[in-house]
């Protein structure tokens, strides 16, 4: 009797520790500027199967960092190709396991209620519109939005002139956040950005030649042992996740 209590103990212990690791979270490292598009698709995701995801948002280059330093994620979705490469060479994105999932472009915006107006195009006078603000980007040597502003503003041949008054944030969303409270007059995020955000609208959008392609790259990691990694990555692609990335203003790339 003791020996059957203790093999059925056994057993218990087997089946909840199964059921735990079959409901085990898929943790997904992704971009900040991916944050309400995969909100809704994590909301979709669970709909369908019952299985959850959480999302950490921050600037690609800094995510990489903490996958690179054993963070526990089990998929990255990048804003540039950059950052995926940078891993992918370290061995830590399952070989293969990586796919071109979205674009997007990159806009000027201001606060919705701000008299600027201007057409983006070669030499065009940005400084002007600066004023005494401030032109919020971010980080134009590590994060992807602002090494595309910085490039798309270089090939403009405006750079030079506004460089000094740049506010550099930590992140795209940080950017949009300075034009939305008031804080730069003007700022440089992705289109889908200016979408998510009521109060700020676009004072134009940069041409799509003066700068890298707007690439967002996603691949299961390595070290990844959650076996629903390489379903949600597959989820990413379908018809449900491309309606949710279609109404948030990204493009989505073919797969």
């Amino acid at each position: 009797m003791i020996l059957r209590r203790i093999i059925h103990a056994a057993a218990l212990i087997v089946l909840m520790s199964t059921s735990s690791f079959a409901t085990e979270k898929i943790n997904v490292f992704a971009a900040a500027s991916l944050k309400n598009a995969l909100d809704a698709v994590g909301t979709s995701w669970k709909a369908d199967t019952a299985k959850e995801a959480t999302f950490t948002y921050a600037a690609s280059n800094a995510l990489a960092k903490q996958i690179e330093s054993g963070a526990p994620a089990d998929i990255f979705v990048s804003a540039d190709l950059t950052w995926m490469k940078y891993l992918g060479d370290k061995g830590l994105i399952a070989k293969g396991s990586d796919i071109q999932l979205l674009g997007n472009q990159i806009v000027l915006v201001a606060a919705k209620d701000s008299k600027i107006d201007l057409k983006i195009e070669s030499g065009f006078n940005l400084m002007d519109a600066i004023g005494s603000g401030k032109l919020a980007m971010a980080n134009v040597d590590s994060v992807p939005a602002g090494k595309y502003g910085k490039a798309a503003l270089q090939k403009l041949g405006v750079w030079a002139s506004v460089e000094g008054k740049v506010a550099q944030t930590e992140n795209v969303r940080a950017a949009l956040k300075l034009v939305d409270l008031g804080e730069a007059p003007l700022g440089i995020v992705y289109a889908t950005d200016a979408k998510a955000d009521a109060a700020v609208k676009v004072v134009g959008t940069f041409p799509a030649d003066s700068h890298p392609s707007i690439i967002y790259p996603a691949g299961v990691i390595a070290a990844s042992k959650n076996p629903d990694a390489a379903e949600f990555l597959k989820f990413l692609q379908s018809d449900k996740a491309k309606a949710i990335f279609e109404a948030q203003g990204f493009v989505v790339l073919k797969l």
